[in-house]
C-alpha cells in the first residue's frame, strides 16, 4: 500500500454511477510538492447496493406517486452506504476521522435536466458529515448548471490534471452506464474537450436483466455470444443526441427502456444474444466517431469505469477505432497508475480538494457553462 507523505492532503471519494450497482470510495493523497505524482490512492473500498436499494434508485429514475418522500428516504438510506464505505477506508488505512480533510460526494442522480436548469442527485450530506465527523462537500454539479452549463461530465478538468502528456494527445474514456470522452491534447494550451458520448454499458445491463435476471453482462460473454445487427445499429445511431455537436451530457432521461423497445418493435426477428451485441457495438462505435471527429491525432486511448473490465467491449471499441482509419491503441487507465473502477472516486475526492482551495472545478468549454465556478456545497463535520 503506498505511504502518505508529510504534507499530503488527505481526502475521501465517493461516487456511485449510473449502472446502480453500488458505491466506490478511495481515500485519496494529493502532495502540496507539484513535482510529485499528483495523486496516490491510500485506500479502497467498494460497497455494493442490495437489491431493494437499487430497484428504489431506478423507480425513482422515472416520475411516479410520493416521490419527494421516497426520494427523501432513499437519500438516508444511500448516505448510510457511503458512511459504511468511510468507515471500512479509514480502517483499512489506519486513520482517523480528523485525519481526513474532507469527504467529496458525488451523490445518486436520479434526473439531469440542464436544459430545464436543475440537476437531482439523491444525497443527505449533513446526515453524512453527522456520521463521519468529517467535512463533507457534495451537490457539484448544480453550480455549473446555474452559470448556464451541462453540469457535466466534471470529470475532464480531473483528467487533464491527472493524465494529461505534453508530448501526446490522449483521450479518457470513462464507460460507467453513460460514456464520456475527454480529449486531453498534446499542446496543452489547447483547452481540453469532453462531453458524454451517450451510452456506456446502461443499456447493455438492461437488456440482460431483463432476459437472464443479472445486473451486467460478465466480461461480455453474452454479447460476444451473438452477432451485432448492422440495420438495428444504423437504426439506434439515427437518435439526434449523436451528432449534435458538444457541450452535451445524457443519462437515463433519454437512453431507457422505451427508448430501446421503441426501436426495437422494428427488428422483431433479431435474437436477444444479437440485441445485446449491437448495444455493445452502439457503445462502441458512438465512443470512435467521437473520438474521430475530436481527437484525429490521437495514439492512446485509455479507458476507465467498468467498461474497462469488458474485455469484449474494449475489442469492440478497439476495431471501432481502426474502422475510423485512427492509429490508436486502447488501454486501461491502469497504464497510467490508476485502476479503471478508482478514477471517478478519486475524481471527486479533487473536486473536494480544489472547493477547500477556493480553485473552480469545471471546465466552460465541456460543460458550456459561461466560466469557470468553485463547484460544491460545504457540510462541516462535528
Amino acid at each position: 500500500m503506498p505511504t502518505q507523505t508529510p504534507h499530503s492532503a488527505l481526502y475521501i471519494g465517493l461516487m456511485s454511477g449510473t449502472s446502480l450497482d453500488g458505491v466506490d470510495g478511495v481515500i485519496a493523497a494529493f502532495p502540496s510538492a507539484p513535482t510529485q505524482h499528483p495523486v496516490t490512492t491510500l485506500a479502497s473500498a467498494y460497497m455494493p447496493f442490495s437489491a431493494t436499494l437499487r430497484q428504489e434508485l431506478m423507480a425513482l429514475q422515472s416520475p411516479g406517486a410520493n416521490e419527494i418522500e421516497r426520494e427523501a428516504l432513499v437519500a438516508n438510506t444511500l448516505t448510510t452506504h457511503y458512511a459504511a464505505c468511510v468507515e471500512r477506508l479509514l480502517a483499512d488505512a489506519g486513520l482517523r476521522p480528523d485525519q481526513i480533510r474532507a469527504v467529496g460526494v458525488h451523490g445518486q442522480t436520479i434526473r439531469h435536466r440542464p436544459e430545464l436548469g436543475f440537476t437531482r442527485q439523491a444525497n443527505n450530506p449533513a446526515l453524512l458529515a453527522e456520521l463521519t465527523g468529517i467535512d463533507v462537500i457534495a451537490d457539484f454539479r448544480s453550480r455549473d448548471i446555474a452559470a448556464g452549463g451541462q453540469g457535466a461530465p466534471l470529470v475532464p478538468a480531473f483528467h487533464q490534471a491527472v493524465f494529461a502528456d505534453p508530448q501526446q494527445t490522449r483521450v479518457v474514456v470513462n464507460i460507467g452506464g453513460i460514456a464520456n470522452i475527454s480529449v486531453l491534447h498534446s499542446h496543452l494550451k489547447r483547452e481540453v474537450i469532453g462531453f458524454d458520448t451517450g451510452p456506456g454499458n446502461v443499456l447493455m445491463d438492461l437488456w440482460i436483466k431483463r432476459h437472464h435476471d443479472k445486473d451486467y453482462d460478465a466480461s461480455g460473454q453474452w454479447a460476444a455470444s451473438g452477432q451485432p445487427s448492422q440495420a438495428l445499429l444504423d437504426a439506434l445511431r439515427k437518435e439526434e443526441y449523436f451528432a449534435a455537436p458538444p457541450p452535451k451530457s445524457t443519462g437515463r432521461d433519454l437512453f431507457h427502456a422505451a427508448w430501446l423497445d421503441k426501436h426495437l418493435a422494428n427488428f422483431p426477428q433479431i435474437s436477444s444474444a444479437d440485441v445485446q451485441a449491437t448495444l455493445a457495438a452502439l457503445t462502441a462505435s458512438t465512443i470512435a466517431d467521437a473520438i474521430a471527429r475530436h481527437a484525429a491525432d490521437v495514439k492512446t486511448v485509455y479507458v476507465c469505469g467498468g467498461g474497462a473490465y469488458n474485455p469484449y467491449l474494449m475489442l469492440q471499441l478497439a476495431q471501432a477505432l481502426q474502422g475510423q482509419r485512427l492509429a490508436a491503441t486502447v488501454e486501461s487507465t491502469e497504464a497510467l497508475g490508476i485502476a479503471p473502477n478508482h478514477v471517478e472516486a478519486i475524481a471527486f475526492a479533487w473536486l473536494a480538494l480544489r472547493f477547500d482551495q477556493r480553485l473552480p472545478g469545471n471546465l466552460p468549454l465541456v460543460t458550456g457553462a459561461r466560466d469557470f465556478r468553485i463547484l460544491g456545497a460545504l457540510y462541516p463535520g462535528n
